[in-house]
């Protein structure tokens, strides 16, 4: 299963990790050294949702970006980079981007923002990460060739579940070298698994047959999106592009009251913040159950 990951986006090696929070954190620990600074978006998932895991695994500071939707661009990154020269500047080590980018809606980047991130990069002498947990939806939505992946970024993180509807697992692709270091670094981390075979066999159902079913997702996001902008309760509807709706509530709901009032029809959502609430859509979710939401929204 690994090779065949690391096929697929034309790079030498993977290594399955049990989640995509690991494979992140695996990466950032090969990519720098303790007193190194990462540059990402404040919105990214390896600030936001890894546990402070930067901090405590890597021993690293990070520099936060006001991106668009979650993406940063090539010239604000130049922009935030440390002069080396300076004893007084953490190093800037680590560029980790995210696609799609969950907080930002789905958004997925242009390709041509990933090749001008990356020759700066070089200039800069700088490791290039993607967390790429919903990375298949990105490639399916924009029609993209995953070996063009494997020519920017020196490292992917994939996730197996989430989309493409593994059990559990990710994956975490790069150079032969950079995954022979991170197979020791998982072992630190307590993430070497034994017969790790049944899961890895999900995943390579997973590949076989899930990732070109991720249209039929975003088609139902995108429809579930047209009946929630119309709601007087609805404020700001972050575009979508892939397979999650991220909407602001307002007036007579909060986003955690809204939440609870859909799970009266059982519509499970999630209030990610005070006035927000994300609808994410997946192999689980069928037409019917698609329709089920529409119904819902319209009653209330």
């Amino acid at each position: 299963m690994e090779r065949r990951v690391a096929d697929i986006f034309g790079m030498e090696a993977a290594l399955f990790c049990p989640s995509g929070t690991m494979t992140n954190q695996v990466g950032i620990k090969c990519h720098t050294q303790p007193g190194d600074e990462i540059i990402c978006d404040k919105l990214s998932h390896i600030y936001q949702y890894e546990g402070g895991g930067i901090a405590f695994n890597s021993g690293c500071s990070v520099k936060l970006l006001e991106g668009n939707r979650g993406r940063i661009s090539a010239d604000m990154i130049k922009e935030a980079i440390n002069n080396r020269s300076d004893p007084h500047k953490a190093n800037s080590s680590l560029v980790s981007l995210e696609n799609t980018a969950n907080r930002g809606g789905g958004s997925c980047y242009d390709f041509s923002e990933f090749e001008s991130i990356k020759n700066l990069c070089l200039e800069q002498n700088l490791r290039l990460h993607l967390d790429g947990a919903r990375l298949f939806n990105a490639i399916t939505a924009r029609n993209e060739n995953p070996k063009d992946y494997g020519k920017i970024f020196d490292s992917l993180s994939v996730c197996l579940s989430k989309g493409l509807g593994a059990p559990v697992g990710s994956v975490l692709i790069g150079k032969t070298d950079f995954i022979l270091k991170a197979r020791r670094v998982r072992k630190v981390f307590g993430g070497g698994m034994r017969q790790a075979g049944v899961l890895a066999a999900a995943g390579l159902y997973a590949l076989d047959n899930n990732i070109e079913r991720l249209k039929e997702d975003h088609l139902r996001a995108k429809h579930i999106a047209e009946f929630v902008i119309e709601k007087d309760f609805t404020g700001d509807v972050l575009p979508v592009e892939t397979n999650i709706l991220i909407f602001e509530v307002k007036g007579r709901y909060t986003a955690a009251s809204l939440a609870a009032e859909l799970r009266e029809h059982d519509i499970f959502v999630i209030a990610i913040s005070t006035s927000q609430v994300r609808i994410v859509t997946h192999l689980n979710i069928t037409d019917k159950m698609a329709e089920r939401t529409i119904q819902a929204f319209r009653k209330i």
